[in-house]
């Protein structure tokens, strides 16, 4: 299993409250792991002087670090984060003025994207928690908007929503068919082992790398991305899964009988490749 393809697929680094990209890599790339698609972390956990476009920046710098500097490869994904449109409304910024910042992050993110800084938009879509009708509203329109702009840019878009089933899966699709972009490009992420077409809906599912979860995926076949949604925070060490956790849960799975080792090849370098456009060469 020595040139074994292995990628997690939403992993986070952190340089101000984590380990930061060299030694998060160097775990990863240690346990076995080959690629590793980076998200940018939300404005204030660089700083609260911090704005969206210097936070993309961020992540884009310490990808380049990691594939200068380890033996993995490296890939950024670059967006707004939806609780950034929450902290703005929170501060006072009006609904109309937070939902116009939001775009102009978005098209920044897209302008990267092309010029091939990063290889998709994300994470983008709704929160997780409550919020208000008016809000919500604009969350939506605003994960239409993102898929837009990946169409527009022939990219993948990672989505970052409530805990979601079929229905939500259901109405992501319908959004993707609405905005034009290939339903296989939009990426549920921290997704359970929705693997089935009548599932997700023709959506990808990026699955949180659990022992169940990813056990439940693989009965029903390999149209998945697996993920840690690493955080890279010294006080909540390992949160969510750690940087180890894909490698190891492969290899372990191939040993055990539970994976093959050409389905690992179709979850962790076709499905990668097919999903954001890229060659990894492995």
């Amino acid at each position: 299993m020595k040139d074994l393809p292995i990628t997690d697929n939403h992993i986070h680094v952190d340089p101000v409250n984590g380990d930061g990209p060299l030694e998060v890599a160097k775990k990863f790339q240690k346990a076995g792991g080959t690629v590793m698609i980076i998200p940018n972390k939300p404005t204030w956990t660089l700083g609260e002087s911090y704005n969206l476009q210097e936070a993309m920046g961020e992540v884009i710098k310490y990808v380049n670090e990691i594939n200068e500097k380890v033996d993995v490869k490296a890939y950024a994904v670059v967006g707004a984060h939806p609780a950034e449109l929450s902290r703005l409304i929170q501060g006072g910024v009006s609904l109309e003025k937070s939902e116009e910042m939001m775009k102009d992050a978005l098209q920044g993110a897209q302008k990267l994207v092309m010029e091939g800084e990063a290889i998709a938009i994300g994470e983008i879509g709704r929160p997780h928690y409550d919020v208000s009708p008016e809000e919500m509203g604009i969350h939506n329109r605003l994960m239409l908007y993102a898929m837009e702009l990946a169409r527009d840019s022939d990219c993948a878009v990672q989505l970052h929503t409530e805990s979601s089933g079929e229905k939500q899966f259901k109405e992501f699709a319908e959004m993707a068919e609405k905005a034009g972009i290939s339903k296989h490009r939009v990426v549920k992420h921290f997704s359970g082992p929705f693997v089935l077409d009548d599932e997700n809906h023709g959506l990808t599912p990026s699955l949180i790398a659990t022992k169940s979860v990813i056990k439940q995926g693989l009965k029903k076949g390999t149209h998945f991305l697996m993920e840690t949604d690493y955080l890279d925070m010294k006080s909540r060490p390992g949160a969510v899964l750690g940087p180890k956790t894909v490698p190891r849960r492969t290899k372990g799975m191939i040993q055990n009988g539970i994976l093959t080792v050409e389905d690992a090849y179709k979850i962790h370098l076709e499905n990668v490749e097919r999903v954001y456009g890229i060659d990894l060469f492995l």
